[in-house]
């Protein structure tokens, strides 16, 4: 359930003033050490510039007057020639390239989020049909979004796009949609609870390679960690870097807190960068979340030169992201409806999928049948002669995490932030961005709107919005001392929009992997698609976007056999254990 709260100082919700970031707020400029075009805000970018390693960024703390944002988007990192991107290549391409179906299966998909969009995508770019079916009335499941009365968005969750995602940056590419990603410079900035309203940062040199400039950006941070504390850090992870992958799949049976005190790992590491991590990847505490989660994440941001170098969408995820996959779907003969609750998974009499039943009464049918909502929702529609099967029995162990998404619209334009993701480091925060700055769409020269992830959320998920809302505050104003108070004597809120997701990701606790389903079901003919199922990125959208693609292979693997079952009809020999 979505809970959404309006609020206004006033007697009631202002819409903030909305002007384009091409409007002559920016000028360009060409630096010589990126040799590439950039745009820069001419209006308010101020502060001391400091040159490392040929990139620019600005600093500052108290003592210098209140930081001032410079607002750049950089250019996109060079990703092609990477081995995790060719490898994302060529199973796309796998599906342009093969043999075109004598008669196109039609897939039912449901569940519009990127996983079943995935799904439905690389059916049709493989010659098929996909009928895809979304319960709401917008696309993109946990990457959805609304527009409120005033034309301002507020979404399902604050999305980032990492290099290290190379199933997304070839979707994009696919689409012809690069552009609409805002590649930031390779930070990873940190707030310092200890010094209220400072912030402490990992810059990531662009002259070394992996895993070169990602030691460099740790050996350089001395206001975290102390280096007594980074060589034990680094001895500890010491046996992940020698045993590879096998180490890192091993690790899923102990939580990070429990890893960290087998390896000697000083605890002030936990509290400095273990705390923000896991909350950021998983949205829970390192005493729930496995150590493989982490280990599969630091193998990917230090291997890879650009796997931590982080963008913004442009604008909203539905219109910007999920609708070219919708129209690339509509333009190779598939179908996308909204509006369309599966309400039950209808078996024949050999327990295969008969057909899908909607809200509404109709039906679906189709050659094939794939479940690409959470697991949860799974978990509720599974047929009783499903729920003895050793595949969908493991299910139970993988339940949804809670999370609450934070909308602030303020009435002015705060300084002391960067044009970034930023890590608050504070007990029920997250991450947070200003998004008037880090997106073109939501851009306002005057006022900020900070987005903010809300977690752990499991004890706030019953509370009010207002109470949500009040604890929020407070936070802030240790991030902004000078400008947030939390009776709003400082900056004040113009609105809020407050969402609420009971069940998102699956909660990555010990001993999930084992868990999870491969895209290939036990029942002839039924698929899952979701990030949940097994692929290597664990619960984000390049899972989602890859357990889609994963799943379309399986079905264009099984072709012959889907083919000849659509033929013969249900028979005994369908039902697998």
């Amino acid at each position: 359930m979505n809970v959404v709260g309006c609020s206004s100082t006033g007697s009631s919700c202002v819409a903030l003033h909305k002007k384009s970031p091409w409007d002559g707020k920016f000028i360009s400029y060409v630096d010589s050490s990126w040799n590439n075009l950039r745009a820069l805000r001419s209006s308010d970018c101020m502060g001391r510039i400091l040159k490392n390693g040929g990139f620019s960024y600005t600093k500052s703390s108290p003592r210098t007057g209140p930081m001032q944002v410079l607002c750049m988007d950089y250019p996109r990192p060079e990703l092609e020639n990477t081995v995790n991107f060719l490898e994302a290549a060529k199973l796309s391409s796998s599906f342009r390239d093969c043999i075109r179906p004598t008669k196109p299966l039609e897939v039912v998909i449901a569940g519009a989020g990127l996983a079943g969009l995935s799904t439905a995508k690389y059916l049709a770019d493989a010659g098929h049909k996909p009928i895809l079916l979304e319960a709401r009335d917008v696309l993109g499941g946990k990457i959805a979004a609304w527009k409120d009365k005033d034309g301002d968005w507020y979404e399902t969750g604050l999305h980032i796009f990492f290099g290290a995602y190379p199933n997304i940056q070839n979707l994009f590419g696919e689409l012809g949609i690069n552009d609409r990603l805002q590649w930031k410079e390779h930070s990873m900035i940190f707030a310092m609870p200890s010094k209220p309203g400072e912030f402490s940062r990992f810059d990531f040199p662009e002259v070394l390679p992996a895993p070169f400039n990602g030691v460099w950006a740790i050996l350089k941070n001395n206001e975290m960690l102390t280096w007594s504390e980074k060589l034990k850090f680094a001895i500890g992870l010491l046996p992940a870097m020698i045993g590879g992958q096998s180490y890192v799949e091993a690790q899923d049976s102990l939580s990070v807190t429990e890893w960290m005190k087998r390896q000697g790992v000083p605890d002030r590491v936990n509290d400095e960068v273990f705390i923000a991590m896991s909350k950021a990847l998983n949205f829970i505490n390192p005493d729930e979340l496995s150590m493989q989660c982490i280990l599969i994440a630091l193998n990917r941001f230090l291997q890879e030169k650009h796997g931590s170098k982080m963008a913004f969408l442009d604008g909203n995820p539905p219109e910007r992201l999920c609708m070219p996959i919708v129209d690339h779907i509509r333009s190779l003969g598939g179908q996308v409806q909204l509006n369309s609750r599966v309400q039950k998974i209808e078996l024949n009499s050999d327990r295969t999928v008969k057909q899908f039943v909607l809200n509404n009464g109709s039906v679906i049918t189709g050659d094939a049948y794939v479940f690409a909502a959470p697991v949860d929702i799974l978990k509720l529609l599974l047929p009783e002669e499903w729920k003895e099967i050793p595949c969908f029995q493991k299910l139970n162990k993988l339940v949804g995490v809670p999370v609450i998404n934070v909308h602030l619209w303020f009435d002015r334009k705060l300084k002391n932030t960067y044009d970034h993701l930023l890590f608050s480091r504070s007990p029920i925060l997250s991450v947070y961005a200003d998004m008037s700055v880090t997106c073109k769409e939501y851009y306002d020269p005057n006022r900020s709107m900070l987005e903010l992830v809300f977690a752990p959320a499991e004890d706030w998920i019953l509370r009010s919005d207002s109470d949500i809302i009040d604890a929020t505050m407070k936070e802030l104003a240790k991030l902004f001392p000078d400008e947030i108070a939390a009776d709003q004597s400082k900056a004040k809120i113009l609105k809020y929009h407050v969402v609420k997701t009971p069940r998102s990701v699956y909660k990555t606790v010990p001993n999930c992997e084992p868990c999870r389903p491969l895209q290939r079901s036990p029942i002839e003919g039924f698929y899952l698609s979701g990030d949940y199922t097994k692929q290597k990125y664990l619960a984000s959208m390049e899972g989602a976007v890859l357990s889609g693609k994963l799943c379309a292979q399986a079905i264009v693997q099984d072709y012959d056999t889907l083919i000849s079952r659509t033929l013969r009809g249900p028979s005994a020999e369908m039902f697998v254990t």
